[in-house]
């Protein structure tokens, strides 16, 4: 692609573990040096083994890769004496300051609203947390499994009533990534406003309020009808048996969803080798179906377990109504669809290491935002200050003096 969208816009990143870097790797995507200040011990997410993976497992701690690729990256101490100077002219030509910190530290570091705008004030400062700016839970931490899956009320719909816990996430960093991305186009919106008016803004994004955005319907109904939760959709508690998940005999699964039923009806069955099904005197109608909900699902399963999952696949694409396949994770980078788009990359670390990284969500000009890789510790440190003004020799102090790694 050509020129990406915020190409020139520099960025200055002061967090850990997923949510607000995973808005930084989205700005870098899009084209903006973002550098990430990290501590000499390095982000906790360096050191996280995730799913059984340990860090450094193919070369890669994968989970620091994917939310920290395309960054620079300078190790500083923040809470040594003098590190804040620096930061501060870092900050001094940057367009936005992109934190995660909880406000006690940022008051601590000085490195909260009013000291950024002491030395830049036309930037956009931006600030990820779980909660929320304001009120009792403002000075609380959050993480995505806590403040965008379970108070959300996410972890509460999902789960089946029959079930003694609610379930977990589906995968580490599941409202991460979602919040992060939501959070830099908020930050784009404020860099376009700063265009047009010359004043910089705050942006604020939490992983409660991307979630609560999601599960809006469930709260605005519920809300609307005065209860605390809306009634849990189980296989044969649908209105209409053509929104359902069937299995096929092979033991994989497809998911339908045909809203209109009965434009679909009749040529669903047909499709599918049921032609009996049309007119059956329970299943005629969108009426009949529902008040004949068991038996119609029944009868609908009866007839996927007569087929292979390719079968059904090949079946299914003769008619008009929508349909799709269920998929697991790692069969994603080889699903035509993903290929055809670019939703997935291979990123090339220029030592003989790949990782293949999945896309940002968005594309300009019908294209991919191409991905780089993350940085190593401190790897980009001494051009960084050089940039700001400091030689060889007040590098060398710096790090001597337990400022710079």
């Amino acid at each position: 692609m050509g020129q990406r969208p915020l190409e020139g816009i520099k960025v200055v990143e002061v967090s850990m573990w997923a949510f607000v870097p995973s808005c930084g790797a989205v700005l870098a995507d899009w084209g903006a040096s973002v550098t990430k200040v990290e501590p000499a011990t390095g982000d906790p997410m360096r050191g996280l083994n995730y799913a059984g993976i340990a860090p450094g497992h193919g070369g890669f701690t994968f989970m620091y890769e994917i939310f920290n690729r395309g960054k620079r990256n300078v190790a500083m101490d923040l809470t040594a004496d003098g590190a804040t100077d620096l930061l501060y002219k870092m900050v001094e030509d940057a367009d936005v300051f992109l934190i995660s910190l909880l406000p006690a530290a940022r008051r601590k570091l000085k490195v909260d609203i009013d000291d950024i705008r002491a030395i830049n004030p036309k930037i956009i400062y931006a600030v990820g947390s779980g909660q929320g700016a304001f009120g009792d839970d403002a000075e609380k931490g959050g993480y995505d499994s806590i403040s965008f899956w379970a108070r959300s009320g996410i972890a509460s719909a999902v789960t089946p009533n029959d079930l003694p816990y609610p379930l977990q996430m589906p995968g580490g960093a599941f409202g991460d990534g979602t919040s992060g991305a939501i959070f830099a186009g908020g930050i784009a919106a404020a860099l376009l406003m700063r265009a047009n008016t010359g004043e910089g803004s705050v942006v604020d994004g939490s992983l409660m309020a991307t979630a609560m955005w999601a599960l809006q319907p469930g709260i605005v109904g519920s809300t609307l009808i005065g209860v605390d939760e809306l009634p849990k959709m189980t296989r044969n508690a649908v209105p209409n048996p053509l929104v359902n998940t069937y299995r096929t005999s092979d033991h994989r699964y497809l998911q339908l969803c045909m809203l209109q039923g009965q434009r679909y009806w009749p040529g669903f069955c047909t499709a599918m080798g049921a032609p009996e099904l049309v007119e059956h005197p329970d299943f005629a109608t969108d009426a009949l179906r529902f008040a004949n909900i068991d038996a119609c699902i029944a009868a609908v399963d009866a007839v996927f377990a007569k087929f292979t999952f390719e079968e059904a696949c090949a079946a299914l694409a003769t008619q008009g109504g929508q349909w799709d396949i269920v998929q697991k994770a790692g069969e994603l980078p080889r699903d035509r669809a993903a290929i055809a788009n670019g939703y997935t990359q291979d990123v090339d670390y220029g030592d003989g290491r790949v990782l293949k990284m999945v896309s940002t969500p968005v594309q300009f000009d019908r294209k991919p935002s191409p991905i780089s890789p993350a940085p190593a510790l401190g790897a980009h440190t001494d051009e960084v200050m050089a940039e700001i003004g400091l030689d060889e020799e007040a590098i060398i102090m710096a790090k001597v003096a337990g400022i710079l790694l």
